[in-house]
């Protein structure tokens, strides 16, 4: 396949739109059956679950986050933040709790961090949003033992983001373990030419800025502790899989630890709505990562 700057507008239309390259359902199907699955897990966890819900770590309406607590949450323990995907204008933090049954069981606190979604909040506000989440958390609460990151989508993109934050502008710097990104957008350029930026109404600046791929920085002593997984499903589209491709390739060259998992009969949407599921191979890829810290 050729670069993404040869392609007809329709061609990149085609490759951005994930729905389109579910081998399960139609396009409007897979993304109704995602939101119910998400909902429904997220509900599932809020049920059978100690929560501190809706704790704002700023001042603004999105600027909230959900606390899934491990079952005996005594002493420290790791946690897993998980930045949701929705292209950067759908979703919410309210249906994203569903892997934290499978977490806390283990001894692993679980944070839904929300942010501003478009046309609301802009790009590099939902970044700025994402890390100081990650700020107030760390200052927040005496119990963490380590922070691991888990994006999805466009979660993945943000959670990128963070990989490259210059912590000095914030006071205090996460000790940021692992991440964990699926199948995300680490290059914003494709963006800017399709449906997708009509909400996001980025320009090229913008999107250079905030773009994990141009954002890459060498892996300092407290980076080189960071492992990271770059997780892509067999059925997203080609451009996806380029991009995680390259993007897991950038670190390695900036001296990071990171691994690419390409992960067999999954696509775009059940790759992440299956960390309800203990036994579903990511849920254990993090839950190893977290216990080899």
């Amino acid at each position: 396949m050729g670069r993404w700057q040869d392609m007809s507008g329709e061609e990149l239309e085609e490759q951005y739109s994930p729905s389109r390259w579910s081998p399960r359902l139609d396009r409007d199907a897979v993304v109704e059956a995602h939101v119910e699955a998400v909902t429904a897990g997220t509900q599932m966890a809020r049920a059978t679950t100690q929560t501190l819900l809706h704790v704002p770590y700023g001042d603004g309406d999105g600027e909230k986050l959900d606390v899934y607590l491990p079952t005996d949450p005594s002493g420290t323990f790791p946690v897993l933040v998980y930045i949701h995907g929705g292209y950067w204008q759908c979703l919410s933090k309210d249906v994203s709790g569903f892997a934290a049954p499978a977490l806390v069981s283990q001894g692993i606190a679980v944070v839904a961090v929300g942010y501003n979604i478009a046309p609301k909040g802009h790009m590099d506000e939902m970044v700025a949003q994402v890390r100081r989440s990650l700020a107030f958390l760390v200052q927040q609460y005496s119990w963490i033992s380590g922070v691991y990151l888990c994006g999805h989508s466009a979660g993945a993109h943000l959670a990128a983001m963070v990989l490259s934050t210059d912590w000095a502008e914030y006071g205090v710097t996460p000790d940021i373990k692992g991440a964990v990104l699926v199948s995300g957008v680490y290059d914003l350029e494709p963006i800017l030419h399709i449906y997708v930026n009509d909400a996001l109404n980025m320009s090229r600046e913008v999107a250079q800025r905030n773009s994990p791929m141009l954002c890459v920085t060498g892996a300092v002593p407290a980076a080189g502790a960071c492992e990271v997984l770059v997780a892509v499903a067999q059925h997203d589209s080609p451009e996806f899989r380029r991009q995680s491709r390259e993007y897991c390739q950038a670190l390695r060259s900036a001296g990071w630890t990171v691994s690419l998992l390409d992960l067999a009969g999954v696509d775009h949407f059940n790759i992440i709505e299956r960390l309800s599921q203990d036994s579903y191979i990511l849920t254990e890829v993090i839950l190893n990562m977290i216990s080899r810290a």
